[in-house]
């Protein structure tokens, strides 16, 4: 399984490893390609990352030099949305987490996707490319080898956009550019929730009303930089918590989580050029939330 590159403005008497860093492939992914001869091809022929390349040149590299992932595999269907050989695209439900850990070993978004990928792929490692909180649903996109996380990571190939219902009545467009920091407890762990702060990570997240209740407003969200928590520690910052966040505002007899969800994805396929544009039905526990009907 490899993908071709091929081989565009390089500089003179640069290497297949200068040409894939220059080019924002990671250093991990260009280590595990030195581990076995033959997982880089030069013009159809077995290369090693000091080989000489110039323009017009076809790279043939090795879709996943990596050691499979280790999660342990979930038995949980998957609500597929999209996929092709480079994009896996999934509906996560609310209260699944994304990421395994000791509470959560059966039943998480990760270990599902390895149990769908690994009959497809025995060597395949699962890449997360947006992670979603445990209680936010929508969609999230995966890549199914290191040649497009890398190019999904270092680029800006994916446009992600939010709804939320706030706590209150929000009446225009706002900008909300708050650093997000993200604190440690005695012990060195960090804490789970984050706090505004002047040293913290920056942050920009637009922020556009699109109903009102007569008590909570539908808000729709687009971010800049994607921190952990941004749209729920920028809302609770401005006084508009988002409904249900029993961490950033308080809990509802509404809905039994925090109402937010990833409803819409734009992806330009940096391999393919392909622009797939996706969108998904709201929870049906997120529209009976608000007290107006949501189109």
């Amino acid at each position: 399984m490899y993908n071709k590159v091929s081989v565009k403005n390089s500089l003179d008497g640069e290497t297949i490893y200068l040409y894939l860093k220059r080019n924002g492939f990671s250093e991990n992914y260009i280590k595990h390609l030195r581990k076995k001869e033959g997982y880089i091809k030069l013009n159809g022929e077995i290369a090693f990352t000091n080989k000489i390349v110039k323009n017009g040149d076809i790279l043939e590299l090795y879709k996943n030099p990596n050691t499979k992932s280790w999660h342990n595999i979930c038995t949980v269907p998957l609500n597929i949305v999209y996929e092709d050989d480079d994009i896996l695209t999934i509906k996560k439900p609310s209260n699944m987490p994304t990421i395994p850990s000791k509470l959560h070993l059966s039943y998480n978004l990760v270990g599902a996707i390895n149990n769908y990928m690994l009959k497809k792929d025995s060597n395949f490692t699962v890449r997360i490319i947006n992670r979603l909180d445990k209680e936010t649903s929508g969609l999230v996109c995966v890549a199914k080898h290191s040649v497009i996380s890398n190019l999904l990571n270092e680029n800006d190939y994916i446009q992600k956009t939010y709804l939320a219902i706030v706590i209150g009545k929000i009446e225009k467009e706002i900008i909300i550019e708050k650093g997000i920091l993200t604190t440690k407890n005695e012990l060195g762990i960090n804490n789970h929730k984050r706090i505004i702060s002047d040293e913290g990570k920056k942050a920009i997240t637009y922020v556009k009303p699109v109903g009102f209740d007569g008590e909570n407003t539908l808000c729709e969200f687009k971010l800049k930089n994607g921190r952990s928590h941004q749209i729920r520690v920028h809302m609770a910052s401005i006084n508009h918590p988002l409904l249900g966040d029993s961490l950033y505002g308080e809990t509802s007899d509404k809905i039994s989580h925090t109402a937010l969800v990833c409803y819409k994805m734009k992806i330009l396929n940096p391999i393919t050029k392909k622009e797939i544009n996706l969108k998904i039905d709201l929870p049906n526990d997120f529209k009976k939330a608000f007290n107006k009907s949501i189109t």
